[in-house]
């Protein structure tokens, strides 16, 4: 099992493989845990957005992160994402988490009125003292009606519970102006993968993403090649990536891994409703996207 603190590199947000009548498929998931493993990937996040963790019952949330701390092993830490619109939610999701064998958590708050930012920061901190697990802050103000402003975020990293932020803003000055601002070895990953280079750039630890599932190959290299300094062949790499990206980006990201993962020979079975399925056609689509991705990538020197 990975030390708290070294959380870093290519970790995907897993999907949740659903059998027909919606139940958890424990079996599949331990599956793709193990061939992402495999890939060499740095970790594994259950129950994220690609992993329709908020529209998960809390038992099923349960069995979701069971299943993956099983399959890991302490091989690669797993980190599952607390996502709630309640102090007393984020706790019981967190402490259950902790009981299950995970190694972090990637905390959101959600709401649907909006919030001040003292409130804000009392969520976070309540959360923090009520596990003993580490805390990676997550801020996404594309969907999420509540964000974490720069100097909130700053003075949370000077919690030595929170240990890194994943920001989805997708902005490079918003990012430069909180690794200013937080305590030194506090990370920032990057959760766009057109962002993924320019935060490694910046000193950022690594990547947390739904298509690094279907792309965890290729994801770990982009990974190496920035480790090393190759930082003309990581942006061609991060270019061709981002070509998957543009069309997970056009449907429903459950789905579109799903489809993904489909086409790699997996049954992740389909996305929870009311959430649509897709059709034939565009699975077809997704499946070529991905098979010319892979080629391009082998081109650029991926192994």
């Amino acid at each position: 099992m990975a030390p708290p603190h070294s959380f870093s590199g290519i970790i995907p947000y897993l999907v949740t493989p659903l059998t027909e009548d919606e139940r958890i498929h424990a079996a599949e998931l331990a599956r793709i845990c193990e061939h992402l493993i495999g890939q060499g990937v740095h970790g594994l996040t259950p129950l994220g957005s690609t992993g329709e963790g908020p529209y998960l019952l809390e038992a099923d949330q349960c069995t979701v992160v069971q299943a993956v701390v099983e399959a890991s092993g302490g091989r690669v830490p797993v980190v599952p994402a607390v996502f709630s619109r309640s102090v007393k939610g984020a706790i019981r999701q967190a402490q259950a988490f902790e009981r299950l064998g995970a190694d972090g958590i990637v905390l959101t708050l959600d709401s649907y009125f909006p919030i001040p930012q003292p409130a804000v920061k009392h969520y976070f901190e309540t959360v923090a003292s009520a596990t003993g697990l580490p805390i990676i802050l997550y801020t996404n103000p594309h969907f999420q009606k509540v964000d974490l402003g720069i100097e909130l975020i700053a003075e949370l990293s000077h919690n030595p519970k929170f240990v890194g932020l994943k920001d989805a803003s997708g902005n490079t000055g918003r990012l430069l102006s909180i690794a200013d601002r937080c305590r030194p070895g506090f990370g920032i990953y990057a959760a766009s993968a057109h962002l993924a280079v320019s935060v490694m750039l910046l000193g950022g630890q690594g990547l947390f993403a739904g298509p690094a599932c279907v792309l965890a190959r290729e994801n770990v290299r982009l990974y190496a090649l920035c480790q090393a300094g190759q930082w003309t062949q990581a942006m061609a790499l991060q270019k061709v990536l981002w070509r998957f990206s543009e069309a997970f980006a056009s449907y429903n990201l459950a789905a579109c891994t799903k489809a993904a993962l489909e086409h790699q020979g997996f049954a992740p079975g389909q996305p929870m409703a009311p959430q649509p399925p897709l059709t034939a056609e565009v699975k077809r689509r997704i499946g070529e996207i991905l098979d010319r991705v892979q080629q391009q990538a082998a081109a650029i020197g991926v192994q």
